[in-house]
């Protein structure tokens, strides 16, 4: 389909009534198995970036009162559940209650939400401590992935968020995140970690 709106004499008649190109986008992402880029959607469209762009702006309009979001990350997009209703949506799956995070799993993601792309070391300077446990547990919860290879010596592993860290916390994008500014300074305990 042609949504091309600068021809509109020379287009033909059919029997069936072209969608907008905002039901379209909607439709792809419906039907994609991950999160899309603009770029993806306006070459299967035929249309430009910026048309799509557009159409995502007003699907994110039109679901921010309903039960679904558009979820963005950089230049991918997806559909999701709104988070509020996600404890509804679990009880009706028959869903486990998701998964706990320990401190350590906790910090470990804020360092990478609010420094990504960051290597391991980076990590662990940070914390003081070895991660790479908690790192593994991450990269399995599909919370954190590799974005590429530092250009240091050794070349070591950057990580960052995926949609998935998202989803988890309720987030459509990482603007979302509350500034470090914003955050209460929590006074360091000596009890052990649970």
């Amino acid at each position: 389909m042609d949504y091309n709106t600068s021809n509109d004499s020379e287009k033909e008649v059919s029997a069936q009534p072209i969608p907008s190109l905002e039901a379209a986008v909607e439709a792809l992402l419906f039907v994609a198995d991950s999160p899309v880029s603009a770029g993806r959607l306006a070459e299967a469209l035929q249309v430009t970036q910026g048309q799509v762009e557009r159409a995502l702006d007003d699907l994110e309009a039109t679901y921010a009162e309903r039960g679904l979001r558009l979820q963005r990350a950089g230049s991918r997009f997806q559909l999701i559940t709104a988070p509020e209703i996600a404890p509804s949506i679990e009880r009706f799956l028959g869903l486990e209650v998701r998964t706990h995070l320990s401190r350590a799993a906790l910090e470990t993601l804020a360092i990478i939400a609010y420094r990504q792309p960051i290597t391991r070391p980076e990590i662990e300077t940070i914390r003081g401590v070895g991660s790479d446990s908690v790192l593994r547990t991450l990269v399995s919860l599909g919370l954190i992935d590799e974005v590429g290879r530092a250009s240091t010596v050794g070349h070591p592993i950057l990580y960052g968020t995926t949609f998935e860290f998202l989803q988890h916390f309720g987030l459509r994008s990482l603007e979302e995140m509350p500034s470090l500014e914003e955050l209460p300074i929590e006074a360091e305990s000596d009890e052990p970690d649970i």
